[in-house]
């Protein structure tokens, strides 16, 4: 990702409109999957997910600093927890949140750093945030810092990364940045290590099942199917491989029921440059085949459930509900 593309990136969500007021979901679940609004969020950026404390999806919002608290049932949105530094280049800002316990995570980029051969543009810390009892939230880990100490092999241009998905994993987190092409472990007293190194195929979002832990791979532009993958990772050994590829821009991974691994296509690169999004309405969400394949999940009808530009997604029973870029949340049934 270079200069031009942040702010490519930013003019590119500059255009999302903000969305409009929550729909619930009043239809009856079919045989089949069928895709719904559920809600509609906060300025209209959306990232990062998870389902936390009483089983509500919280989700972050880098325009306004803030986590959100999503009701399931009835697509109702409340504010969770606000303070956070805010995106200053177009993207950023909050991008994930996890919790260990009752006790929420944010992980927060692009609020501080420097241009290689550009400006500063931010004082604020890059990286895992606390949320405390008093409502406030306390960096516990800088990985800016951290990043600028021990830049990678590869080209950048961002001297603090851009980090992109959050895991909790062995007592701490797995961070994923997608500008430094590597995977971190990051300790919850702040010790931050490298344990996979990539070429430039932009690491995105995460999931652990056991002792494996997999990892999306968004590709190099032009964002060819057969770039956006599906990796797995033995953290014994911090090898990876290959299991699935054939969608456009992967930028998440999860596990549905039945134990069926899904990724979740963005789509068709808008060509605007390094770091933009998809096209409009071009993504998808795709099963993990066992023959390699990311095939894309459909309706009823057999045709393919189309989604505008995802970012995250979670699963709980039957239910997946997928976050996208310009603040709604999608709830699909009987997956």
């Amino acid at each position: 990702m270079s200069w031009k593309a942040i702010f490519s990136t930013a003019f590119v969500a500059g255009l999302v409109a903000v969305g409009t007021a929550p729909v619930a979901n009043a239809t009856p679940p079919s045989a089949n999957p069928e895709a719904t609004l559920l809600a509609s969020f906060g300025s209209g950026l959306g990232s990062g997910s998870t389902i936390g404390p009483g089983g509500d999806l919280y989700v972050t919002d880098g325009n306004a600093g803030a986590v959100l608290r999503i009701d399931r049932k009835t697509g109702d949105v409340s504010e969770f927890a606000a303070g956070l530094p805010v995106q200053v280049l177009g993207i950023g800002g909050a991008m994930d949140v996890a919790f260990i316990g009752s006790t929420a995570y944010v992980l927060v980029t692009l609020v501080g750093g420097d241009i290689v051969g550009g400006p500063h543009f931010g004082d604020d810390v890059v990286g895992i945030y606390r949320l405390e009892s008093d409502g406030g939230f306390t960096p516990i880990a800088d990985i800016g810092a951290w990043s600028v100490a021990n830049p990678p092999t590869n080209d950048y241009f961002i001297t603090t990364g851009v980090q992109y998905s959050l895991q909790v994993f062995r007592g701490g987190f797995l961070v994923t940045d997608g500008h430094h092409n590597r995977v971190l472990h990051v300790t919850l007293d702040g010790q931050v290590t490298e344990v996979v190194t990539y070429g430039n195929i932009v690491p995105t979002g995460l999931e652990t099942s056991g002792n494996t832990i997999y990892v999306g791979q968004l590709g190099p532009v032009p964002h060819l199917p057969a770039n956006g993958k599906v990796v797995a990772v033995d953290p014994n050994s911090w090898s990876s491989a290959d299991i699935a590829s054939g969608a456009r821009m992967i930028v998440d991974v999860e596990y549905g029921r039945g134990h069926t691994l899904y990724a979740l296509s963005q789509g068709v690169w808008d060509g605007v440059g390094e770091g933009s999004p998809a096209q409009p309405d071009t993504g998808r969400l795709v099963r993990v085949g066992s023959d390699g394949t990311l095939s894309p999940v459909t309706d009823s009808s057999g045709n393919e459930l189309v989604l505008d530009r995802p970012t995250s997604m979670e699963f709980i029973g039957k239910a997946a509900y997928i976050v996208s870029l310009t603040g709604t949340v999608t709830k699909i049934d009987n997956i």
